[in-house]
């Protein structure tokens, strides 16, 4: 018998001319796809750029990435995508140069010029000082002093002024960090606060981070009250954990601290310059003689040095403390002592002319 041979369907394969031409197609259509992009993007970079109110005011502190900063102008009031934002500043090869400072969007500010005021920053910029051991109320004073600096906090209130700074309830005092603020002239007081505020909010939290674990502080509000007592009992820097150790091992025994400057700052404004007896003796709950542990807020705006004091006194068993009248302060760790101490230095401080 002959095998019968059956018949197979052969592959068709397209030909090269075929494959070329639908990869001609894909690449055409890929081009006009990046040319569609790149024109919406062209376009959108020229437009200005939408804004919640009539302007948006943002701090752009040292350290913020790229990242943060599209983030932050989008919460400041710039109603369009942060992710699309910080696109813009990486594609364009400048989002390393961009300079802290504070900055202002109004209605004509494209992504085009955001970018560029915050590369060549504003020479123009003005500066407020705000010292170490400030109240609040001595720290807005300078602020109304402050040339170009809008008065928008004017006729509020603390309560208000702090929840418009999202820390509703929360009292002013001592919740701003002392430091030199650069701003541009047309800027609020708010905006200025506000970076304080957030600066305090960071310093502190990098403090608290650094406490021991047996540290008689429970919460970082506890530290930030300590502090501000600290900064205004210090008169040279170098005492600022031993006088930080007397504070620690007196909440430890449940000892009242015992510090003028609290009682001073109870009185306001009526305390004349001249510390009496009464006045020790007067309750309030800012009086540390009459009641013990900490006074509910904090006294002042403590620096840096301040808060690591705080946090990390000098292990001692000293209880007291007195001026020297250099500027020292004498420890001791009984009563004794601190009694012969005080009659040493007062004595020579009243026989100084």
């Amino acid at each position: 018998m002959h095998a019968t041979r059956v018949p197979t369907l052969s592959k068709q394969r397209p030909c090269a001319s075929q494959s070329g031409g639908v990869i001609r197609t894909l690449l055409l259509m890929l081009l006009l796809m990046s040319a569609v992009v790149l024109g919406a993007g062209a376009w959108w970079l020229q437009r200005p750029l939408p804004l919640r109110s009539e302007t948006a005011e943002l701090a752009i502190e040292p350290g913020q990435t790229p990242r943060e900063i599209a983030r932050n102008w989008v919460a400041a009031g710039i109603d369009t995508s942060d992710w699309l934002l910080y696109q813009w500043f990486r594609f364009s090869g400048d989002a390393r140069l961009i300079r802290a400072g504070n900055y202002e969007a109004n209605a004509s500010t494209t992504p085009r010029d955001l970018l560029r005021m915050m590369v060549q920053g504003d020479e123009r910029l003005s500066v407020v000082r705000l010292i170490d051991g400030w109240t609040f109320r001595r720290f807005m004073a300078e602020l109304a002093l402050a040339e170009g600096l809008k008065p928008a906090t004017q006729g509020m209130s603390e309560q208000a002024i702090m929840a418009a700074l999202g820390s509703p309830g929360v009292p002013a005092e001592g919740q701003f960090f002392p430091d030199t603020y650069a701003y541009a002239k047309g800027s609020t007081d708010l905006a200025v606060l506000k970076r304080a505020h957030h600066a305090m909010q960071r310093q502190l939290a990098a403090a608290w981070r650094q406490r021991p674990p047996d540290s008689i502080l429970t919460t970082p509000q506890q530290a930030l009250i300590l502090a501000s007592i600290i900064e205004k009992e210090t008169g040279r820097p170098s005492d600022r954990a031993m006088i930080a150790s007397v504070f620690h091992n007196r909440l430890r025994i449940g000892m009242p601290l015992q510090t003028d400057p609290t009682v001073i700052y109870g009185l306001g404004d009526a305390f004349d310059g001249n510390l009496r007896r009464n006045h020790l003796q007067d309750d309030s709950p800012f009086n540390t003689y009459t009641r013990r542990g900490l006074p509910p807020t904090p006294i002042a705006m403590p620096g840096k040095a301040a808060l690591m004091a705080a946090v990390q006194p000098t292990p001692s068993k000293a209880l007291y403390f007195v001026a020297r009248g250099d500027g020292t302060s004498a420890f001791s760790e009984n009563l004794n002592d601190h009694n012969r101490a005080v009659d040493q230095y007062q004595r020579r401080l009243r026989k100084s002319p």
